[in-house]
């Protein structure tokens, strides 16, 4: 069974600095890229980034470049998302999912059930 279990939210200050986790299983880590995505409230769903399963390179959305994260530890079928200098707009779900890599949501197949992050101002 495929599992995608995401970790690691929680409420932080504006500024602060969260360090979320993806846990994979039923799967093959190294045949999938790992990208993470956000949902606020009302909004749709958007791609933060993704580490690539091929060379390992790392992609980041624009409005979360120079603050987030992406790194994997494949021994152990983790990826983390380290985000710091958070914003009152980065308050989401966030989920992490397993597919072919991009931004795009239709570019993967399996998801987590999310992880919740909240950011007072």
């Amino acid at each position: 069974e495929v599992q995608l279990v995401e970790s690691g939210g929680g409420l932080v200050q504006a500024g602060g600095s969260l360090r979320l986790s993806c846990a994979a299983s039923g799967f093959t880590f190294d045949d999938y890229a790992i990208g993470w995505f956000r949902q606020a409230p009302g909004k749709e769903r958007e791609g933060v980034s993704y580490i690539s399963s091929i060379d390992g390179r790392t992609y980041y959305a624009d409005s979360v470049k120079g603050r987030f994260t992406i790194s994997s530890d494949n021994a152990k079928n983790m990826v983390y998302l380290q985000m710091n200098s958070l914003k009152p707009e980065d308050a989401a779900f966030y989920y992490c999912a397993a597919g072919r890599g991009g931004l795009l949501i239709h570019e993967y197949d399996y998801w987590g059930q999310g992880t919740r992050v909240t950011v007072s101002s």
